[in-house]
């Protein structure tokens, strides 16, 4: 049984949740997922175990901090990819973020398109929306490398 993956199942349908619904992520949902992960890997693998995760955790924070301070990003989805990271550790959750990065301009494009047809379709001219929801381009590249890790 691959438990972290189970764990990222739940906290990545918990997250499509919030952020399609609410937009935003919950801080019970990303610490969810980073407790989920410093536990399993802690009793897995004892105090490496623990650190690796923990390592994960600062990289997935990390790898989306610098879009987030920029102001294209919400803090949720950072702390989201945190909790991902501490189950993936850091070389997991770096092809995650690349994953997520390749889902997100692919949903980015068909979000930004849809937009288009909507007001084009009201007789209104065509407008980008001010902010796309990113948790499902996260939860699809974190679930794709958490189900290549087996």
């Amino acid at each position: 049984m691959n438990v972290p993956l189970w764990i990222g199942l739940a906290a990545g349908v918990a997250a499509l949740a919030e952020d399609l619904g609410r937009r935003r992520i919950s801080n019970w949902t990303s610490g969810g997922a980073v407790a989920g992960g410093l536990a399993w890997h802690g009793l897995e693998w004892g105090w490496k175990g623990a650190a690796a995760s923990l390592a994960g955790a600062a990289a997935g924070f990390g790898v989306f901090l610098i879009f987030h301070l920029l102001g294209g990003m919400g803090g949720g989805d950072i702390k989201l990819m945190a909790g991902f990271g501490a189950l993936l550790g850091v070389r997991g959750v770096m092809e995650a973020a690349l994953l997520a990065a390749i889902a997100g301009g692919l949903l980015a494009s068909g979000w930004l398109a849809a937009a288009r047809l909507r007001r084009l379709w009201k007789g209104r001219p065509a407008t980008a929306p001010a902010a796309i929801p990113y948790a499902p381009a996260i939860v699809a590249g974190a679930w794709l490398a958490l189900l290549a890790r087996g």
